[in-house]
């Protein structure tokens, strides 16, 4: 949703654009299932838990700020897209949405491919015991290096995104005695419905080559023209957290007459095409995702479809969830320092993290649910906005929401739906240190990834 911007000045808050925020909820306690990870319910004491886990507790364990992440409904939605796709189409994890050792594991264990897009992610998921074959290696600006370390150490697929690279990576799997699968990533001219910087098919910008424009049947020609690569199929991405399938069906039939036309002009019938990911989560009782089921059964009736109408034998489908995977498994866990009520306007509730551990409300005006999780509270709503302790006024947590009128410091709050994008983007502005992840089961919690130090801001400064 786009905001208008208010003139500069002391009461430039004083303009509050009509319909800035939702009634109040019918009970401040209720934790929406929608938005909380499947396992969290509150206590007879009223304290919220997940896993078996109660927040007090964890706090008092680990500290706040802190992700905390629910392996078990991780893992379940990893295992309700790898079997809703089925056997005939891979499912893989956009590890930029949140990667760690522990995660490539359970991705490992529950049958998922991986996606990465640096060689940061590629160490990860290699130290974690990813096979390799499994990996497929994004980027719009890939190094020599970085591709040189993939083609040596086996990933699967690699998706050459510009003509440049095509050249430095056939080069390397030539010197390499390798034969090196790859997609090529284009851009369909599909305007997907979401915020303008995480919108990927439309021509300006810089992922892919153009398919208008002729650019993606170049590449095809020149990837075909390398003995040293050897090219399965397209990809394309249409942009995050999308709700509607039409972008999908509009993308589908573009890449499809991109396959016709390789049909007809070089007699090859590509044998894959990767539609990407960017399925949205629920950040708020307002938004409703799909189910993986559905997903899976509607693109692969359009990619049906329109190979049928082409011609074509139905490629093999990829897809890459990694959002709606991790999204909506974790929670970030605060303690709230100071509440201040601005007469008139609303209440600016203070917490021990903010936009170093959560951009995306600055970045992308993303919105997002809060609770009070360390009690229940009869007191009457307030309307508050969720802050952090950076020196920015745009440190916003979450925009507009209500908390029960008693809060105060010492209160733990949470907000839902931060397992992507979180802790990936997560800065070290004002030398923040980066909170936690913790992954709780059946009753224990423990670290996956600890919390920094001044020590490793230390240890990095070497004056």
């Amino acid at each position: 949703m786009s905001r208008s911007a208010h003139p500069a000045g002391p009461r430039h808050g004083d303009v509050l654009p009509e319909g800035h925020y939702q009634a109040p909820p019918a009970d401040l306690n209720a934790l929406d299932p929608k938005v909380w990870s499947r396992t969290v319910a509150r206590d007879a004491e009223g304290v919220a838990t997940v896993g078996g886990v109660d927040v007090k507790r964890l706090a008092a364990e680990f500290g706040t700020p802190a992700y905390v992440l629910d392996e078990e409904d991780f893992r379940s939605r990893a295992r309700a897209w790898r079997d809703a796709f089925g056997t005939e189409a891979d499912v893989y994890y956009a590890g930029k949405a949140f990667l760690s050792k522990a995660v490539v594991r359970w991705l490992h264990e529950e049958g998922l491919n991986l996606d990465v897009c640096s060689a940061g992610e590629l160490a990860v998921a290699l130290a974690a015991g990813m096979p390799p074959r499994r990996i497929a290696l994004h980027g719009n600006n890939k190094s020599a290096d970085e591709l040189e370390h993939a083609v040596k150490t086996g990933v699967g697929h690699i998706v050459v995104d510009s003509y440049d690279e095509i050249e430095r990576l056939a080069a390397i799997a030539a010197r390499q005695g390798v034969r090196q699968q790859v997609l090529i990533r284009i851009t369909v001219g599909v305007e997907a419905h979401t915020h303008e910087f995480i919108a990927t098919a439309h021509e300006d910008q810089k992922f892919g080559l153009s398919l208008t424009g002729g650019a993606a049947a170049e590449a095809v020609r020149r990837v075909l023209g390398h003995d040293s690569l050897e090219l399965r199929g397209i990809h394309s991405h249409i942009g995050s957290q999308i709700f509607d399938m039409a972008g999908f069906e509009v993308a589908a039939r573009r890449v499809v007459g991109l396959l016709a036309g390789i049909r007809d002009e070089h007699g090859v019938e590509l044998p894959e095409i990767d539609l990407g990911g960017g399925l949205g989560i629920a950040y708020t009782s307002d938004d409703d995702p799909r189910e993986p089921a559905e997903i899976a059964a509607a693109l692969a009736d359009i990619v049906r479809r329109e190979c049928a109408a082409a011609n074509l034998d139905a490629p093999r489908l990829s897809v890459e969830p990694g959002r709606a995977i991790v999204g909506p498994t974790a929670f970030t866990l605060y303690e709230v320092g100071t509440v201040k009520p601005l007469e008139g306007l609303r209440t600016y509730v203070s917490v021990d993290g903010g936009m170093s551990d959560n951009i995306r409300t600055a970045l992308y005006d993303a919105e997002y649910s809060v609770a009070l999780v360390s009690r229940t509270s009869d007191a009457e709503p307030m309307l508050v906005r969720v802050v952090g302790k950076h020196c920015e006024s745009g440190d916003i947590v979450v925009r507009d929401a209500f908390l029960p009128a008693d809060l105060a410091a010492g209160d733990l709050i949470a907000v839902p739906a931060t397992g992507a994008y979180c802790r990936s983007m997560a800065s070290n502005y004002n030398h923040a240190l980066k909170p936690p992840v913790l992954a709780v089961k059946d009753g224990a919690a423990r670290v996956i990834v600890r919390r920094e130090t001044e020590e490793d801001l230390l240890r990095l400064d070497i004056g």
